[in-house]
């Protein structure tokens, strides 16, 4: 387990150990041009950890490589900077989250989502285990802890809309992101609004038992990843866009079938967070939660990338009325998201199942 538990320690802190490594974009060695290989720049939504080790697993195990490609792995800022990064050509492509995804595509860049990886972004409400709040409803007359420029937080009114709570009488307290779950622990809230990937690994790292309350559940969800792309990097060379495409998909299934491999190796490709305390830890619960949203009717039914282009097009309705701004326009469904790579990479019922097993403990946290 952690070894963390002051009560100064934050996501902040425990993501930290990424950042170098994370945030250099390297130049391509000369091995690389001997061998033909076309540079591509990625970015990652934000700081190297459990929930992104699948993309250094697919650059450790050559799977980029064996398609012709040297790729280099980034740091995000956030999925709204990460969709910017790559709508302006900053990188060539970025696995960002739907919300920041629909929101760059509104304000006019030309994005496309050409694979989902994450199915659900984990937006909800995080209580301590013997906290009394068992729904929505047990919300009303109670303190709930919020950072205003999360990624969740423009979507708490749409939670509310959609199971009814009275939130008059609720008293929304804004919070700094870095003291976000210690305001739960220490009782300064009574809930918090988060993303579950990151919020509860921050709690058990401080050996706090908490329950989560997905919004998916009252069908306020959005897609946590998606390999996104320029229109006009697709346009001008599909091959490139299917071969990164298949490469990270080919990543997350390796880490799928074998998590604790995909650990070792992401640890070896990002040492500075192996040697921080409760490191590897960390990134065991990250990247358990993250494939806890890939057991998904999308991915089992169809292959890992598959879009729901039903869903897709609700997030579009919610990010429109929740989260754009008035002078926004509402992006093309059929535009923004394709299909056209997906059906590669798939697993067996087998190896679902045990995808399943691997994670049953976090399934319970995250309801």
């Amino acid at each position: 387990m952690f070894a963390a538990q002051t009560p100064h320690v934050s996501r902040r802190a425990l993501l930290a150990a990424g950042l170098f490594a994370a945030g250099a974009t390297p130049r391509l060695s000369a091995p690389a041009l001997a061998q033909g290989l076309k540079p591509v720049k990625l970015t990652l939504p934000w700081l190297a950890n459990g929930s992104t080790l699948f993309t250094y697993v697919a650059k450790n195990q050559g799977f980029f490589r064996r398609r012709g490609i040297d790729v280099s792995i980034s740091r995000g800022f956030g999925s709204v900077a990460a969709a910017q990064a790559v709508g302006s050509g900053e990188f060539d492509y970025g696995f960002v989250f739907a919300g920041g995804t629909i929101l760059g595509a509104a304000r006019g860049l030309p994005l496309v989502a050409m694979s989902t990886l994450g199915y659900d972004a984990t937006m909800g409400i995080l209580v301590r285990a013997d906290s009394p709040v068992r729904e929505a409803k047990d919300l009303e007359g109670r303190k709930i802890g919020i950072v205003p420029t999360s990624a969740e937080a423009p979507y708490w009114p749409a939670f509310a809309r959609k199971t009814g709570i009275d939130a008059a009488g609720i008293t929304m307290v804004q919070m700094d992101n870095r003291v976000l779950e210690q305001g739960l622990i220490n009782r300064q809230v009574d809930a918090i609004t988060a993303i579950g990937t990151s919020s509860v690994p921050v709690m058990l790292a401080l050996r706090q038992q908490c329950r989560f309350l997905p919004w998916s559940k009252a069908g306020v969800s959005l897609y946590a990843g998606q390999v996104v792309t320029r229109r006009e990097t697709l346009e001008k060379d599909r091959e490139l866009s299917r071969a990164v495409t298949d490469a990270l998909g080919e990543g997350l299934a390796f880490a799928l079938k074998d998590p604790e491999a995909g650990i070792d190796i992401f640890l070896r490709e990002v040492p500075e967070i192996g040697v921080t305390s409760g490191g590897r830890e960390n990134a065991r619960i990250s990247q358990a939660l993250m494939h806890y949203t890939v057991l998904s009717p999308e991915a089992q039914t169809h292959s890992l990338g598959y879009t729901d282009m039903a869903k897709a097009a609700e997030m579009v309705e919610m990010v429109m009325e929740f989260g754009a701004p008035r002078d926004a326009r509402k992006p093309d469904v059929a535009t923004l998201f394709s299909n056209d790579f997906a059906g590669t990479v798939k697993l067996t019922a087998a190896e679902w199942a045990q995808v399943r097993q691997n994670v049953a403990s976090y399934a319970a946290i995250l309801g």
